[in-house]
């Protein structure tokens, strides 16, 4: 087996898969009414279209959610989101990053931390 991707339940797939291709970059694979495919750098994101959906509350559920790393620093790439529509989640746990939710909902972490590159293995 291998990792395809990350399936995100919304009401309206274009608008997410609009969001993350401003916030991320990256390129549409596919549009049909009830999914979009967006890969972007490191990931496939598929927006789907669930009846009756209804957004993840943070804190609280346990749920999947996105880190994204922005370099050195958090306020520029923060705003950059919130200016694409996401907005602050409360509360914020931790310094080293901010929790936000995307347009549907679902939350994600920017943070300045991340781990070091993979080095290739030497045969």
């Amino acid at each position: 087996m291998r990792f395809v991707g990350v399936s995100l339940d919304c009401a309206d797939p274009a608008e997410l898969a609009e969001f993350y291709l401003l916030l991320l970059g990256g390129r549409l694979l596919w549009r049909r009414p009830t999914s979009v495919g967006v890969q972007v750098p490191g990931l496939l994101l598929i927006p789907q279209r669930v009846e009756n959906y209804r957004p993840p509350q943070w804190p609280g559920a346990s749920i999947v959610h996105l880190d994204l790393t922005a370099g050195d620093g958090l306020d520029e790439p923060v705003e950059r989101a919130v200016a694409l529509g996401a907005r602050l989640a409360e509360p914020q746990p931790d310094s080293r990053w901010r929790v936000l939710l995307d347009p549907a909902g679902h939350p994600f972490c920017i943070t300045t931390v991340a781990p070091a590159p993979e080095i290739p293995a030497t045969a």
